[in-house]
């Protein structure tokens, strides 16, 4: 019974290397994300809205596969 007692209180601990990786994935969905929705049609609403400085502006091909 003491062992198990033992093993309860000691818990469980994350791998550290784990949490980063999650963390740097998170931020980098959330930034490239956002640069593709700056770069893509406007919602309803938004047409005349500016683009942040901080996006860059991504151009289209005009044949793109060929």
């Amino acid at each position: 019974m003491s062992l198990l007692m033992q093993a309860g209180n000691e818990g469980f601990q994350f791998p550290l290397a784990f949490t980063l990786v999650y963390v740097v994935g998170f931020i980098a969905a959330v930034s490239i994300g956002s640069i593709a929705w700056y770069n893509s049609k406007r919602p309803a609403g938004w047409e005349s809205k500016k683009r942040p400085d901080i996006v860059p502006k991504v151009e289209k091909e005009d044949n793109p596969g060929v």
